[in-house]
């Protein structure tokens, strides 16, 4: 099922999610409407959050470019984006690894609005799946990007948060209307 993706400022957006701590049938059922939903719009990633969820669990499908990453481990064993994703993770925990790098970035909450955002251009991220496996991913490039940004959107943190001052600034008029549209 497509669910609707809330707009900025809605408040889910800036909430810390809680902690995901029975995967029941309903999880599952956000989980797989998620990745509809991010299909749907034609998203790399998808924070519960950006569904109305204040929940610490988010999907990530990558894999329609195996070339947007030079390396992927997945416990230790290299691997192909194919083999993780669309990946569905719960109670993240990330350590960045490396310079920043600059990367346009958008968001599905924000609609018609991209930035450069420098983010570490390496990730090791701690995540479980809905199975209740823990997952040690190290990755770069776009999946180590989309990781970072989904992670952000469960512990309240926006792309917009990330961008220059002056990119800020360039925004205000923008943003004002989305309070005005959605607020």
């Amino acid at each position: 099922m497509i669910r609707t993706i809330v707009f900025y400022p809605d408040p889910v957006l800036r909430r810390t999610g809680d902690r995901v701590t029975e995967v029941t049938a309903e999880i599952r059922q956000l989980a797989a409407d998620m990745i509809e939903t991010m299909y749907e719009a034609n998203g790399v990633g998808l924070a519960a959050p950006q569904v109305g969820v204040s929940l610490q669990l988010a999907v990530i499908d990558v894999a329609h470019d195996e070339e947007c990453v030079s390396y992927l481990r997945v416990n230790g064993e290299e691997k192909r984006l194919g083999d993780i994703c669309p990946l569905v993770f719960i109670n993240p925990s990330v350590e960045t690894v490396g310079a920043k790098e600059s990367s346009e970035e958008g968001c599905l909450s924000f609609p018609d609005l991209r930035g450069d955002i420098n983010r570490p251009g390496e990730v090791k991220a701690t995540v479980e799946t809905l199975d209740g496996e823990k997952l040690v991913i190290e990755t770069d490039g776009l999946f180590a990007r989309a990781i970072q940004h989904e992670v952000d959107h469960l512990f309240g943190k926006l792309f917009i948060d990330r961008m220059s001052s002056a990119r800020k600034l360039a925004i205000r008029r923008h943003l004002k209307e989305m309070q005005d549209q959605f607020g």
